[in-house]
């Protein structure tokens, strides 16, 4: 496998990663709250009142930041050939296993293993593995 360097942007990976620890680390400092998504949309899902107003604010900011961003510089061309109905199936997969999981990657993988949660370690470890066993069957099976 080779990199690209021309497509590659480690700066502004870094600024992103960056950005997100900040936002997870603000989160739980002002509020308390982990910035796991799926937690954030089930809580807003149980019920909406003052004292879930903050999640509301959360997921519209993930929904309207990349619009922001089309606005301010243009969205780079996606290419996406998978077959829609695999793209519907794995999103409706990865639901179920953020369920079964309690929690998501963003949950798991930068708050939980951020406060060493041995459970969020063992659970990121289990996405990795099977991301990885997803992209071997996929691409050689």
């Amino acid at each position: 496998m080779t990199l690209d360097w021309e497509s590659a942007t480690p700066l502004a990976s870094l600024l992103g990663g960056g950005l997100i620890g900040l936002s997870a680390a603000l989160l739980v400092v002002a509020n308390g709250k982990v910035a796991g998504i799926s937690g954030i949309l089930a809580g807003l899902l149980q019920r909406l009142d003052q004292r879930n107003a903050w999640r509301l604010v959360f997921l519209l900011g993930l929904l309207f930041a990349p619009i922001a961003y089309e606005v301010l510089w243009g969205m780079p061309e996606i290419v996406v050939t998978t077959d829609k109905g695999l793209l519907i199936s794995a999103g409706i997969l990865v639901g179920f296993g953020t369920r079964l999981g309690n929690g998501c990657t963003s949950g798991h993988g930068v708050c939980g293993i951020a406060r060493l949660s041995l459970r969020s370690i063992a659970a990121t470890a289990v996405f990795m593995a099977t991301a990885m066993l997803t992209v071997w069957i996929g691409r050689w099976i």
